[in-house]
C-alpha cells in the first residue's frame, strides 16, 4: 500500500492509499451498461410515447432518433472517459472544467435525488410486482423493496467480483426475458387490425415531451463511465463499451416497440398502461402474464443493482476532493469496492423507500424532480469537452469525438431542448429538484475548499 494516492496531475490529494484498478472485463463494462439502461422504462414509457405521435412510422423514428442522440453523446463521452479515466466520471469532468463547487453540486445532487432516488424507485417496482406474486401483506411491496436495497448494496459492499457477477447474470435474464417479449409480439401475439389512416400530426410540444420519454428510457448509457479507472485494457476501451452496450439496446428499443405496435396497433399501445403485460396476456395468458411480471422483477433488479454500482463511485470520488467528506472516500483495496460509499447510498435509498412507503406518488414524479436536474448537468458535460480542449489541449487523447466541433454541438442543442421540454413538462415539480441544489449550495458554505485542485 502506498503512503499517498496522486491525482493525474502527479500532486498528491491525501486520500486514502487504496483506489480502483482495472479488473473489468469489457462484458462486464457492457453488461453494466445495458443493464443500467434496459430497465423496467421499456416496458412502461412506449405507452407514453405512442399517445404523443401520430402514426407508427413516426414511432419508430422517435426511438431511432433516441438511439442516434444517445449516440452522438457516446461519442463525446468516450473521449472525455479516454483523456481523463477516473472512478468520478461526470463528477471528475464537471471539476476539471468548471471548478469543485459545481462539481460538489452534481455529487449532492447524484447522492441525495438521481441515484438513490433511481434505486428507491427501481427497487419499489421490484416490490410492487413481487408482492403480486408473493403477498406479504399491505406494506408487502415496501418491504420487498427494502429487502431489494438491503440485499444489492450487501452484495456490492463484497467485493466488485460479486456485484458484477450478479450483475453479468441478471443483464443475460433481462434480455432474455425483453426477448420472450419479442417473439410474442412478432410471432405469437395475433396482429392487431389496421388503423386508418392519422390526418394530424404531432405538435413540437408533444414532439418535445415525447423525446424526454424516450431520452428517459435510454437514459443511464454515459454511467458505463464511473467504471473507466476500472477497465482493462485502458480508457480507449471505453468507447467500445459504449458503441456495444447502445447498439445492443437500440436494436432491442426497436424490436420491443416493433412488437407492440404488431400486437396492439398504436391506438392499444397509447390506451394501455402496462404494453408488455397486454402484449403477453393476448400471447400466453396466464402463463404470458406471470413471465411478464418476472421480467419486469429481474429488469428493476439489474437497473438497481447497476445503478449502486455506479452511484457510489461519484460519492466515493466527491470524498477523495472533500477533506469533510474524506470517510467517503475510501476505496477497499481488498474488495475492490467503495465500502463507505456504498453504505452511505444505500442508507440514504433506504430512508427514500421508507419514507416512499407512505406517500410516494410514483414513476411520473420521479421524471419530474429529477429530469430537469439531470438534463441541465448532461448539458454542462457537453460544454466541459470544449473547455477541456481549450484548458488541456496536449492531454493525450486515445479517442477524439470525430467531426469536432459539430458533434459535440449536435450533443449540446439536444441537452438544452429535452432540459427546456423537462421544465415545460414539469412544472412546479422542477423545484423540488432545485431546493435539493439549493440545499447543497448551502453547504458549501460549511465545507472548506480543496485549496491547489479547486485552483484549476
Amino acid at each position: 500500500m502506498r503512503g499517498a494516492d496522486f491525482d493525474s496531475d502527479g500532486t498528491t490529494t491525501g486520500a486514502p492509499t487504496s483506489e480502483p484498478r482495472p479488473v473489468l472485463r469489457t462484458r462486464d463494462a457492457v453488461a453494466i451498461t445495458v443493464g443500467i439502461v434496459l430497465g423496467a422504462g421499456i416496458f412502461r414509457t412506449p405507452s407514453l410515447v405512442a399517445g404523443g405521435v401520430s402514426s407508427e412510422l413516426m414511432l419508430m423514428a422517435v426511438w431511432l432518433a433516441g438511439g442516434l442522440v444517445a449516440l452522438i453523446g457516446a461519442l463525446c463521452y468516450a473521449e472525455l472517459a479516454s483523456a481523463f479515466p477516473h472512478a468520478g466520471g461526470d463528477y471528475h469532468y464537471l471539476r476539471r472544467a468548471f471548478g469543485e463547487r459545481i462539481a460538489f453540486l452534481y455529487a449532492w445532487a447524484r447522492l441525495a435525488v438521481i441515484q438513490t432516488g433511481s434505486v428507491a424507485i427501481l427497487c419499489f417496482v421490484f416490490g410492487d410486482y413481487l408482492a403480486a406474486l408473493v403477498p406479504l401483506g399491505p406494506n408487502g411491496s415496501g418491504i420487498y423493496a427494502a429487502l431489494a436495497v438491503i440485499v444489492l448494496t450487501t452484495i456490492n459492499w463484497l467485493g466488485v467480483r460479486q456485484a458484477t457477477r450478479t450483475q453479468n447474470l441478471l443483464t443475460l435474464l433481462e434480455v432474455a426475458g425483453l426477448a420472450i417479449v419479442i417473439v410474442a409480439g412478432l410471432a405469437l401475439a395475433p396482429g392487431a387490425p389496421p388503423a386508418p389512416p392519422a390526418e394530424a400530426t404531432a405538435s413540437s410540444s408533444a414532439l418535445g415531451l415525447v423525446m424526454v420519454f424516450v431520452l428517459l428510457t435510454y437514459g443511464g448509457w454515459n454511467e458505463a463511465v464511473y467504471i473507466s479507472a476500472e477497465l482493462r485494457g485502458g480508457p480507449r476501451k471505453m468507447l467500445h463499451v459504449l458503441l456495444l452496450g447502445l447498439g445492443t439496446i437500440t436494436v432491442l428499443y426497436l424490436l420491443a416497440n416493433l412488437a407492440y405496435v404488431r400486437a396492439l396497433g398504436l391506438d392499444g399501445m397509447a390506451a394501455s398502461d402496462a404494453v408488455a403485460a397486454e402484449l403477453m396476456r393476448r400471447a400466453g395468458g396466464d402463463v404470458g402474464a406471470a413471465i411478464i411480471t418476472a421480467a419486469v422483477v429481474i429488469a428493476a433488479l439489474t437497473s438497481a443493482n447497476a445503478t449502486i454500482i455506479t452511484g457510489a463511485r461519484s460519492t466515493y470520488a466527491l470524498g477523495r476532493d472533500m477533506p469533510a467528506l474524506r470517510f467517503l472516500g475510501h476505496w477497499n483495496g481488498t474488495t475492490g469496492s467503495p465500502g463507505n460509499a456504498l453504505l452511505i447510498q444505500g442508507g440514504v435509498s433506504l430512508l427514500l423507500v421508507i419514507a416512499g412507503a407512505f406517500a410516494r406518488d410514483g414513476f411520473q414524479l420521479a421524471v419530474e424532480y429529477t429530469a430537469p436536474v439531470f438534463w441541465f448537468f448532461f448539458l454542462l458535460v457537453g460544454i466541459s469537452l470544449f473547455v477541456l480542449r481549450h484548458r488541456a489541449p496536449d492531454t493525450p487523447r486515445p479517442f477524439r469525438v470525430p467531426l469536432y466541433p459539430l458533434t459535440p454541438i449536435l450533443f449540446c442543442a439536444a441537452n438544452i431542448y429535452l432540459l427546456w421540454s423537462s421544465l415545460a413538462y414539469t412544472g412546479w415539480g422542477a423545484l423540488v429538484g432545485a431546493g435539493v441544489l439549493a440545499t447543497g449550495a448551502l453547504l458549501l458554505f460549511f465545507l472548506p475548499s480543496t485549496s491547489k485542485e479547486a485552483a484549476r
